[in-house]
């Protein structure tokens, strides 16, 4: 006796449970996260550095106190912003000052002085200026400056001698802002991507699907099928004429007499004669047809003629 063997699920059978496909990597990986970090924190550290760097450099400028005057020295050759600090500095009030550049040393020399075109101010600390003059040095040195006509300026007020706030000073501070909006964006992008895609990624699809059985293959057992109801045979309705019972045969059956075998040592069997009954056949549903009789007429005869009798 053989007895079929169901495969266990998982054994790739009939009854086997789908498999489920390898996860797929999310690209871009969560390592990008981090080159997302580094652009912020970068950003970060170079806002705080320029920041750092602008309060020092606007806490060491040179200045001269107004009116008294005053000597500052510049370490290099080029040009330099003349600003004005004091009360009011940063709404645009400034004093009507006449200011005096000479050089106070051999080596020392000035190309020009002239006004400031445009505006810029700053708030640092106790410091708040406002451009009013451009220098031009040709040699560093040390140069004497002279202010007059400042009979109306604020107790406390200078002439501070610097580069440009807007160039020199605040531009590492727009790079490393510019840094911390590029690594907020990665950072950004990189989620909307990763979201997106693992989204994509459980989305059902059939990791396997059973085979297509062929012919030459045998199908799995198929629990059994409930039993159809048993329906009743219709009932017909009686017919108004009995069908006709016909009357066997009365002919009895021929008798087939024994065959004749040759004289053997043995006597021959006797057979008793067998005796078939007649074929009986099923009644018919039409009875017979009814034939009327037929009534002939009879023969006409012709009248005999007999002769007259003699008197």
């Amino acid at each position: 006796m053989t007895i079929p063997m169901t495969p266990a699920p998982g054994d790739g059978g009939p009854g086997a449970a789908p498999l489920a496909a390898p996860r797929a990597k999310i690209r871009p990986g969560r390592i990008w996260y981090l080159v997302g970090l580094l652009v912020f924190l970068g950003g970060v550290a170079w806002v705080y550095f320029g920041l750092t760097s602008v309060i020092s450099e606007v806490n060491s400028f040179p200045r001269a106190p107004i009116p008294a005057g005053g000597q500052v020295s510049l370490d290099h050759a080029g040009g330099y912003v003349v600003y004005y600090e004091g009360p009011g500095a940063q709404s645009g009030r400034v004093p009507d000052v006449r200011v005096r550049v000479t050089p106070a040393s051999a080596s020392a020399a000035v190309q020009s002085l002239a006004p400031y075109n445009g505006t810029q101010t700053y708030g640092i600390g106790s410091h708040q200026g406002i451009a009013v003059l451009t220098l031009q040095v040709t040699r560093p040195g040390r140069f004497t400056v002279e202010t007059s006509g400042a009979a109306d300026v604020p107790a406390g007020s200078d002439l501070a001698f610097g580069d440009s706030i807007a160039g020199g000073i605040l531009g590492p501070i727009l790079i490393g802002v510019l840094l911390i909006l590029a690594g907020l964006a990665t950072l950004l992008v990189i989620f909307i991507v990763r979201i997106v895609k693992t989204n994509r990624a459980r989305s059902p699809v059939p990791a396997w699907s059973p085979p297509t059985p062929s012919p030459s293959m045998p199908s799995p057992a198929q629990p059994p099928s409930a039993p159809s109801p048993v329906q009743p045979p219709p009932v017909q309705p009686p017919s108004a004429q009995p069908p006709p019972v016909q009357s066997p045969s009365a002919q009895p059956p021929p008798v087939q007499p024994p065959p004749v075998q040759p004289p053997s040592a043995q006597p021959p069997p006797v057979q008793s004669p067998q005796v078939q009954p007649p074929p009986v056949q099923p009644p018919s549903a039409q009875p017979p047809p009814v034939q009327s009789p037929q009534v002939q007429p009879p023969p006409a005869q012709p009248p005999s003629i007999s002769p007259p009798a003699e008197p």
